[in-house]
């Protein structure tokens, strides 16, 4: 189907639910994870980034696991871009109901979105384990030595981010579960659906349309209603402009 056939649908619809992955933040400067040029494409580590971004390797390496995501998970100097914009535009549309998002970056917000449900949560929310005190993402970056510490009981400081074998957060899971489920327009944007449980989201949708959007090819192509390999600012911005 064309691209004037799915802005047509779009024009109708005031239930669509956007699901989001890292090539959405591409385009604001934040490399993916699995491409040739990704965050997992580096050879030359002791350790593959799965492991180090692991909650086991976070307790037993804690140094070590904050000197990678100190480098290589954390972008503060970021804007949103093309894409962000647009879905805004869509939720003061009243059109678009949630953004569901797997990046951690918050740029969702930083473009407009009110209602984001972040599935791996985010850099900007930090916590202590022993009091749970929070910590901003600025108290991550100005912290003196490598692990950052509590101030108020000296405990670590841990990132409100889903690692390898932690658990997505139950409340949000189900709110994804739900705006997909009820959805007219699902748009699947930046994610090659190769990560679970967030690629099974997918199988929830029961609506008139599918969209990806995406770079390289998913395993749900032959599933979607429209398969757009492009840059996903572009397509979102022509598909936002439905006044």
């Amino acid at each position: 189907m064309s691209l004037a056939k799915l802005k047509a649908l779009i024009k109708e619809s005031n239930n669509i639910v956007f699901l989001g992955g890292a090539g959405v933040s591409t385009e604001s400067n934040i490399p993916d994870f699995r491409t040739d040029t990704g965050i997992y494409s580096d050879k030359n580590m002791d350790y593959s980034p799965e492991t180090i971004l692991s909650h086991s390797f976070f307790i037993k390496n804690t140094e070590l696991f904050y000197s990678f995501y100190k480098s290589k998970m954390i972008y503060k100097d970021a804007k949103p871009n093309a894409a962000h914009i647009a879905l805004a535009k869509l939720e003061e549309m009243e059109k678009l109901k949630s953004v569901i998002t797997q990046n951690i970056d918050g740029l969702h917000q930083a473009g407009g979105s009110k209602n984001v449900l972040e599935l791996h949560g985010s850099v900007h929310r930090n916590y202590c384990m022993s009091c749970n005190q929070f910590y901003s993402l600025d108290d991550i970056i100005n912290s003196k030595e490598i692990i950052p510490y509590c101030k108020e009981c000296g405990g670590i400081i841990k990132p409100d981010v889903v690692l390898y074998e932690e658990a997505l957060n139950s409340d949000v899971l189900e709110k994804a579960i739900a705006y997909i489920s009820k959805a007219d327009i699902l748009i699947v944007g930046g994610t090659s659906l190769l990560v679970y449980p967030a690629a099974g989201l997918v199988n929830y949708f029961r609506g008139k349309a599918l969209v990806l959007i995406n770079k390289s090819q998913t395993p749900y192509d032959s599933q979607a209603d429209f398969v757009i390999h492009d840059s996903i600012g572009k397509v979102l911005s022509q598909l936002a402009d439905i006044s």
